[in-house]
């Protein structure tokens, strides 16, 4: 019988791959068991029965030949003797159908015992890989392929279902039975018997592992350009506008076509090397085969044997065989799932680059707090420093606009208040090119880095320049700020934010979906959505970083009235390109290239004639 070729499984990044980390190759299998033996054994008792069920089902199928043995013999009967005609072999035909009864029965009981353990198992894993996700830096998800990844995690809890499956349904009891069947031979029969078996199960072993070993890299390669191609069709398809902006199908098929030409060559060279194996293993089995059956039948010859040891023969070698023939796929697919399940073990892995001090304490905040940056220094690489020590200090319930040219560090300020990016020097014996800084930021006196980053997070809310939206619907968008708020409060924040008369207008009203990042939704619908989510999360400490920007001017300045009944008695932190938006900030900072170069109110800014002065008088002239 010939296997099916597995389906393509995941491949081992390389080191610095984005979500990478110890190549695959590297790590030994026994490392990646004994990760997953902890989930596993959380259902100790359910391995422990499902284990005694799989030796019970081999045990019945082990016996089946043993009883047709007996029956062929049974029919070897005396003229005249009726009722050894009659009750021997009925007897026997019922006790045949019995144990195969019984193997169907507690292979069913071990998988029916065994699912929740797989299942437990493969959710628990799952679930804390997405929570580390969640958890590593901003920079990691800056530098990720969302295609590449996603795949890898798919492959990876698919992985532990098919270890579980391929090595507890398939592979132990093959090894059970073989060595029952071995006991057997030898002391029914002579050793010549397990001789035959042992060394064409050593030949077929050998030849499998060897061969497999071999063609890894052929597989590697397949999955690696299936990967490639992979993430190049995600990553196109998310950008379906730029693509169209540019009229770039073609050039996009043809990437695409290039890495699907690739993925077939490679396809080709994995098939062949496998046609290759399936016909050694093939030839190995039936040598041992005609080999067992030939000795046996000498033995019926000789009279050594009866008829029903030579059924009895043909049947284990049928019965081990057939197992076996599938040994080599099963084989590599355990390898590729330890594979796979490795690559996912590498991104739990993965260090987080901002976490929680061992000590930190939630936030403590009685009202809105200063927020207060002392001599920030920062960089994304140590080559090149974004803010130069900046100091500033957004009092209680005060606003503070912070306004520039584009790239001189504003949108940082508001990514270090969310600790997204730690400040905190790294450590002198830890080389790499992630963020650098020094400083401090406070919140009412709390260092951020001496606090729960859940806590500082909770107390923020922002309305970011460039807004995603979840594939979902305008009310589950609205309702992310404060998930358990329901219908009417996100009705209050649209109404607040001046676009409940325009979701009220579409068909499905809050029911409608917004589609993949918030695409069928205007810019400025999508602004005015985010703005919405923030008004009802209701934080003490605002964020604006260009909420209007996408918006038209009597749009912007009926929100812009919102705005400020929503920063009222808040701590907010107002990011601007467009200087009309922050005139009534209590203190307005002008930031070029990581440094402040003028503060004070408009009016003194104005007043002042240095580079406020100039932005605002082009802006006011148009010409911005």
């Amino acid at each position: 019988m010939r296997p099916n070729s597995p389906s393509p499984a995941a491949v081992a990044l390389p080191a610095n791959h984005p979500a990478g980390g110890v190549p695959a190759s590297q790590r030994s299998d026994w490392v990646t068991l004994s990760r997953l033996f902890p989930y596993l054994w959380q259902y100790k008792w359910r391995v422990v029965f499902a284990l005694a069920f799989m030796v019970a089902a081999k045990m019945a199928n082990v016996g089946v030949p043993l009883l047709l043995k007996e029956l062929v013999d049974a029919m070897t009967i005396k003229p005249g003797s009726v009722q050894a005609l009659l009750v021997v072999p009925l007897g026997l035909i019922v006790a045949y159908g019995a144990l195969r009864l019984s193997n169907t029965v507690f292979t069913e009981l071990r998988e029916l015992v065994f699912a929740k353990a797989t299942e437990g198992a493969t959710r628990s894993i799952a679930l804390q890989v997405f929570g580390h996700l969640h958890a590593l830096s901003l920079r990691f998800h800056l530098e990720r392929q969302t295609g590449g990844m996603t795949r890898d995690i798919e492959r990876g809890t698919r992985g532990v279902q098919s270890l579980i499956s391929y090595s507890l349904y398939s592979i132990f009891p093959t090894l059970i039975e073989v060595a029952m069947v071995l006991t057997l031979l030898g002391t029914m029969f002579d050793m010549g018997y397990v001789w035959i078996t042992l060394v064409a199960l050593v030949l077929y072993i050998t030849f499998t592992v060897v061969v497999t070993e071999w063609r890894t890299k052929f597989r590697r390669e397949m999955n690696e350009l299936e990967s490639v191609g992979q993430t190049r069709a995600v990553d196109s398809l998310l950008n379906y506008e730029t693509v169209k902006y540019f009229n770039n199908e073609a050039f996009e098929a043809r990437r695409y076509d290039e890495a699907l030409e690739k993925l077939r060559r490679a396809r080709i060279k994995s098939q062949s090397t496998l046609s290759m194996l399936n016909a050694g293993q093939q030839v190995v089995i039936a040598v041992a085969l005609v080999l067992m059956l030939w000795r046996a039948t000498q033995g019926v010859a000789d009279g050594r044997m009866t008829l029903g040891d030579l059924v009895m023969v043909n049947a284990f070698m049928i019965q081990l065989y057939i197992p076996l023939g599938f040994l080599g796929v099963l084989y590599r697919e355990i390898k590729q799932s330890l594979t796979d399940l490795d690559k996912m073990f590498v991104l739990l892995e993965k260090e987080r680059e901002i976490a929680d001090d061992p000590l930190a304490q939630p936030l403590a905040l009685t009202g809105a707090p200063a927020v207060k940056f002392e001599n920030v220094r920062f960089s994304y690489e140590p080559a090149r420093e974004i803010l130069h020590g900046i100091s500033f200090e957004i009092p209680a319930g005060k606003t503070v606009a912070v306004v520039g040219p584009s790239g001189s560090g504003k949108s940082t300020l508001a990514r270090l208040l969310y600790r997204f990016y730690d400040v905190t020097n790294h450590d002198a014996n830890h080389v790499d090119s992630g963020p650098h800084g020094a400083g401090r930021i406070t919140i009412d006196g709390q260092d951020i880095r001496q606090v729960t980053q859940s806590s500082v997070r909770q107390a923020i809310g922002i309305v970011p320049q460039d807004t995603v939206l979840f594939n979902d619907t305008i009310e589950y968008n609205i309702l992310y700020g404060r998930p358990d708020a329901g219908h009417d409060a996100a009705v209050a924040a649209a109404q607040a934010a001046h676009i409940h008369s325009f979701i009220e207008k579409l068909p499905l009203g809050y029911r409608t979906m917004v589609g993949e990042r918030g695409l069928k939704l205007s810019g400025g619908e999508k602004q005015r959505v985010a703005i919405a989510r923030t008004l009802l999360k209701n934080p003490p400490i605002v964020i604006f970083d260009e909420a209007t920007s996408a918006l038209d001017s009597a749009n912007e300045r009926a929100i812009q009235t919102e705005l400020k009944t929503a920063a009222r008695n808040k701590t907010t932190l107002v990011i601007a390109h467009r200087l009309s938006t922050v005139v009534d900030a209590h203190e307005i900072l002008v930031l070029v290239n990581g440094e402040i170069v003028e503060r004070g109110t408009h009016a003194d800014l104005v007043s002042l004639g240095g580079v406020y002065s100039g932005m605002w008088a082009l802006q006011q002239s148009g010409a911005d």
